[in-house]
């Protein structure tokens, strides 16, 4: 090839630039030759191989026993743009280089094509006659009996229709060579989408995504040439898109929180300001979704601490991973109902990102309009003022605005030795996804007594808890003062309470013995806590209500004694400890007793 493309390159010097000759040959079809072969045998396997992943392989006979691959024909503009993309791709040798049809004399491939417009051979070169035992002078001859029926007249209805593309493949690849590579990398995103394509996503067109266009186009009755159209391409992005269809998804500018993206307006709209998020919520269309923008001031311990409360809330589900570097951190999460994704960054002193809450089951929306929020993500000057919102109603289970993850049940329970295992009501573990000590520490159920409606729990991590029962042994006096320790309001108050009362019957209301009667009010959430002495001492654990067909007082109560709190353990081969605390007397060491020992048990989906 060196020795052709040198003597090529004589003549043409050898041409006056006012040659009229010259002129004419500018304005002639061109070629890019990409390979010459010494024998037609080598040249054929070579186009054999250029023809699997390239379009308009041609054949032509040069003389002196070479043989030229080339593409086209094309305009030379057109020329000059197909080899600078085919280089810059590396699908063809880095020498190759645009050729005149004067430097060939025939052609030989495709069979009986006579692009140029001197008669196809009828005999193979002088030079093949060696290559004849492997059936190429055959095939030569076959081709040319079979030219010579104009196999080009079409046989009605003997291929499916295709459209006409709207651009011929030189303008195609013109078209192509000016995207960005963005955009190329976007057009492998769409047809990995579309299923055509399965390797990396790296803007570069070679083998693979030629054959992936290839693919697509005749999936879409077009004609397979692996390289798309301006029309194709348009056509492809719409099917793309066509999954977004009635979001309206737009770019919404938000200047006060400085941020600007793309966002489903059908969906969601602005709502209100809550220091450090700009509400977004559902416009009806989509009940569940929800986008909240993230602004605030701050350093990397303000960074810190919003990922540690953004997993409390509600719409941030447990289920999920979670990332968190010196700069960003990301949360992810998925329940039955929601999924949820927030990502959030640190920059100049500016902490801002987003939250978008979406029901689950419409997963590939979500993702594509994810994508799309993530990608227009801009930050603009301006934070969230931290006043923002702040003369708005405010409760304490909310965190601007947004509702705090809470377990769906909540009960009382408490400590009964050193190692952190808790006594507590069956109802309260029942059905649980997870089980929590105050929240914060993970359990799991022991033993389950469904008769009595006892559970055994024992943390899945060491726990030292500051205190733990001292059972009384001896039957306690009738009519004696008691209190019972729990959280009444499910842990708003961030503390156990005590309520007073008095023991009123070492019975049931039917007579069970292993229960013991109490006079106090005591509110549905207190179940499960130790119910105590005068002096500290658990006499036993406090029942839920509801056990009688009647309506009874609010001031009756029901506990489990301690010889069946005692059975419960020692059939669970728990040991109960000795009880760490002095005697407690007076209503302030009970309290201190009683914030020791007493625990929050949450059931969570």
């Amino acid at each position: 090839m060196i020795r052709f493309l040198t003597t090529l390159v004589l003549a043409v010097c050898l041409v006056a630039p006012t040659d009229p000759a010259r002129a004419q040959q500018q304005q002639a079809p061109v070629w890019v030759q990409i390979a010459a072969r010494s024998t037609l045998a080598e040249a054929r396997s070579a186009i054999a191989a250029y023809g699997d992943r390239l379009q308009d392989v041609n054949g032509f006979t040069l003389g002196g026993g070479w043989y030229a691959i080339a593409l086209g024909p094309y305009s030379r503009e057109d020329a000059n743009q197909v080899l600078t993309v085919l280089r810059n791709e590396g699908a063809i040798p880095r020498d190759s280089y645009i050729a005149f049809s004067s430097a060939y004399r025939s052609q030989f491939w495709p069979v009986g094509a006579d692009l140029l417009g001197r008669g196809t051979r009828t005999q193979p070169p002088a030079d093949a006659a060696t290559d004849t035992a492997t059936g190429d002078q055959t095939g030569d001859q076959t081709g040319d009996q079979t030219a010579a029926a104009d196999p080009a007249t079409p046989t009605p209805d003997a291929e499916p229709q295709v459209a006409t593309p709207d651009e011929t493949p030189a303008e195609a690849r013109r078209s192509e060579a000016e995207l960005t590579r963005e955009e190329r990398m976007q057009l492998q995103v769409m047809l990995q989408w579309a299923g055509f394509y399965d390797a990396g996503i790296d803007g570069a067109f070679g083998q693979g995504t030629r054959r992936s266009m290839a693919a697509w186009q005749e999936a879409n009755n077009h004609e397979p040439t692996g390289v798309l159209t301006t029309g194709q391409r348009t056509e492809l992005t719409r099917q793309y898109n066509a999954v977004l269809e009635g979001l309206d998804l737009a770019t919404v500018r938000d200047e006060r929180a400085g941020i600007e993206m793309q966002m489903p307006k059908a969906a969601v709209a602005f709502s209100d300001y809550e220091s450090p998020f700009a509400h977004y919520d559902a416009t009806g269309e989509i009940p569940e979704a929800r986008l909240i923008l993230i602004s605030q001031e701050g350093g990397q311990d303000t960074l810190y601490g919003l990922y540690d409360i953004m997993q409390t809330l509600a719409i941030v589900p447990e289920d999920g991973p979670r990332e968190r570097g010196e700069r960003s951190f990301r949360i992810q999460g998925t329940d039955s109902r929601i999924s949820s994704f927030t990502e959030v960054s640190l920059e100049g002193g500016a902490i801002k990102g987003f939250t978008l809450v979406w029901p689950v089951g419409d997963e590939e929306r979500r993702t594509r309009m994810l994508d799309a929020m993530r990608a227009s993500f801009t930050r603009l000057p301006g934070i969230l003022p931290a006043s923002a919102g702040m003369d708005e109603g405010q409760r304490v289970d909310l965190v601007a605005g947004l509702e705090v993850r809470r377990p769906t049940i909540s009960r009382s329970g408490f400590y009964v030795d050193g190692r952190g295992t808790v006594l507590t009501v069956a109802e309260a573990v029942a059905q649980c996804g997870r089980i929590t000590y105050d929240e914060t520490h993970e359990a799991e159920i022991v033993t389950t007594d469904a008769e009595r409606g006892i559970a055994v729990l024992r943390p899945k991590t060491t726990l030292a808890p500051i205190a733990s029962a001292r059972f009384e042994a001896g039957a306690p006096r009738l009519r004696s003062e008691v209190a019972v320790a729990g959280y009444p309001y499910e842990g708003v108050l961030g503390a156990p309470s005590l309520t007073f009362g008095e023991l009123a019957d070492l019975r049931g209301l039917n007579g069970e013995t292993w229960k013991r009667r109490l006079a106090l009010k005591a509110q549905p959430a207190d179940a499960g806590g130790p119910v105590l002495d005068a002096g500290g001492s658990v006499i036993g654990m406090l029942l839920p209500g509801g056990d009688s067909a009647q309506q009874l007082p609010e001031d009756v109560g029901f506990a489990a004694d301690t010889a069946t709190l005692l059975d419960v353990l020692n059939r669970a081969g728990v040991t109960p400890g000795a009880g760490s605390t002095p005697d407690a007397t007076g209503p302030e060491a009970l309290a201190r007793l009683a914030n020791g020992m007493t625990v929050l048990v949450g059931c969570w989906d």
